[in-house]
Formats: structure tokens, sequence, C-alpha cells
């Protein structure tokens, strides 16, 4: 590998590259791109192969490291120690990490062992030829945006969910499975229980259409609003916090700094002012479409389309005509 290369780092589940693993692959590239390096990805696992042929679709080279693991999941505890005697031997400038639970743990170990600075809540990364990759953050709960830079020339950059469109490259690349000398292992950790979440009916994430409502459906019953237009279009729900925060709908369809990040084709707001703080996990969106009776909400301001309105009138009338449409 080349010295000053920038590293994507992929989580596998259930034996293939994440979602977010390969959009991160894609910004390692676009990085790598701009500033003449190489991206590498890297990947651990129990058998990491297919997880590495995902990522090879994404960059021009992949380095799959075997490692025995407790569950179906490597723990920063047996990754970390890994991925940082190959960066010893090989001098990547920058490691790009998704902002999972799993990737902020991995990213924490990586700094101590490396001793690298870390830049967390990307929302937005690009190359200044003066500083290198500049990072732009939402912090202090969405309410200021900033744009850092490493003063050392090296670091770690923790990347959210769908800041950048995973992309493929124009040809797949090579995969090397190379032995890892680790000398010290990392305490064991010993995971005592597993809870899975209640999934919801689409995962926002993944949808190309979202239809969200905020403090202005009112309550739990005016959601139904926002689930028929959702249904219709064929869409995921979501919401703001305030929304979720009232106990109006659960937590895994939140939108925003503190819930999910989402880049649909078609994003729908219904009584959502537009703070800050949701703008930042909806604001790649293709379209927005938003129906708020305030024609000074800052959603307004960007918005594709902005209807002056009352959505319990704007909502069943939009429904009700995409049903006539398709009959």
């Amino acid at each position: 590998m080349t010295a000053g290369a920038i590293w994507a780092i992929g989580e596998v589940v259930d034996g293939r590259a994440t979602r977010l693993s390969t959009e991160v692959a894609t910004v390692a590239r676009s990085l790598a791109a701009a500033s003449g390096r190489q991206a590498v990805a890297v990947v651990v696992g129990a058998d990491p192969g297919r997880a590495a042929a995902d990522l090879a679709a994404f960059v021009p080279r992949v380095v799959a490291i075997a490692a025995p693991l407790a569950t179906e999941r490597p723990t920063a505890a047996v990754a970390a120690p890994r991925i940082a005697a190959l960066a010893r031997s090989e001098d990547p400038d920058y490691l790009v990490i998704g902002a999972t639970p799993d990737g902020r743990d991995l990213a924490g170990l990586l700094a101590a062992l490396l001793d690298l600075g870390v830049l967390a809540n990307a929302i937005d990364v690009a190359w200044d030829p003066a500083v290198g990759p500049t990072v732009e953050s939402s912090i202090l709960g969405g309410r200021v945006l900033t744009t850092s830079a490493f003063t050392a020339g090296r670091g770690i950059i923790l990347v959210g969910p769908n800041v950048i469109a995973a992309v493929a490259a124009g040809s797949s690349g090579s995969v090397d499975e190379p032995v890892v000398d680790v000398g010290t292992e990392a305490p064991a950790v010993r995971i005592v229980e597993w809870v899975a979440a209640e999934a919801v009916a689409a995962a926002i994430e993944e949808a190309r259409i979202v239809v969200a409502g905020g403090r202005g459906v009112g309550g739990p019953e005016g959601f139904r609003v926002v689930e028929e237009l959702a249904e219709v279009l064929g869409g995921a729900v979501g919401a703001t916090r305030a929304a979720v925060d009232a106990g109006w709908i659960p937590y895994a369809q939140q939108i925003g700094q503190t819930g999910r990040t989402v880049r649909p084709a078609l994003y729908v707001a219904l009584g959502i002012s537009g703070a800050i703080q949701h703008k930042v996990g909806m604001r790649s969106s293709g379209t927005i479409v938003a129906v708020n009776r305030d024609p000074d909400a800052p959603l307004a301001e960007y918005a594709d389309l902005f209807v002056v309105g009352d959505l319990f009138a704007v909502g069943p009338a939009l429904a009700a005509e995409i049903r006539s449409r398709r009959a």
C-alpha cells in the first residue's frame, strides 16, 4: 500500500458490508481523487471475503483481515488492534469510519492506539489543497454548523449515514488478505445480552420516499394523516424530535441531529417548522415538499415546494388525488 493513503474502514453485518460502509468507501475514493492519493478499504471479520468483495466495487484496493470473533459482528476490541497494526506498517494519513455505535467505539480505540485526532458528526466532507480534508459538523444539538480540519495532517473522520450517496467505481478493485501480527490483544469484551429494537414498518434510512410529521400534527391521532399519505406514496413515516419526545411516534422514526439521517428522492414534511436540528437529518433529500400554516417557518427557506395551509386539509386531499390518478 502507498503511504499517505486514505482508508475507509468497513463494518460487517451478517457477513456483508453495510450500506454505510459503501458510503464511507465512496467518501474515501472522492477524497483520494481530489488529493491524488490512494483509496483503500479495510474490513475485519470472521470471514471477511463477502464484505471485501462488496467494497471492491467502490475502491481500487481492499484489505480483508480475518479475526476470530465471539459474535457475528466484530467488536472494536477485536478490530482496532488489527487495523492499528496494519496502519503502523502502511502509514495512512486519514481513516474514514461510519458513525455507528461500533464505529464510534472503533474510532476511540484507534485514536488512542495511533495517536490521531478525530473529527466527528460529519455531515459533509471535502478536500482543501491547503489543509486536507475539511469536515462540516453539526454540534450543540444541531444549533451550530462548524467546518474543521486536522492541524497535524492526519486523523480520523466519523461520517454519518446518508451524508453522501454510495457510488460504485467504474471497475472492481483487488482484494488482499494479509496475516496481521497484532502483538498484544485488547481486553476481551463480553456481550451478555442482545436486545433487538422493535422494527418499524419501513426503514426510513432506506426509503426513497419519506413523509414526516412534526409538532403541527397535534398528537398521535394526527399521524394518521402522515401514515395515510406515506402509504399512498409507497414511502416510510418519519417524525421530528418534538413528536417523538411527546410520545406520539417511536424513536426509530425520528429524523434529525439526534435521530436518523435520510436521503430520499422525495421528502414530504407535514407540520414541521424546519429547525436546524431537523434540517441536518434530511437536507440531502432530492425534492422537499412542505405543508405548514406558518409562511415564515424556517423550512420555507430550503423546501422546493412550500404549501401554506392546514396539513389536515392538504394531506388527505393530496392522498385522494394520488389515488384517483392511479384508479
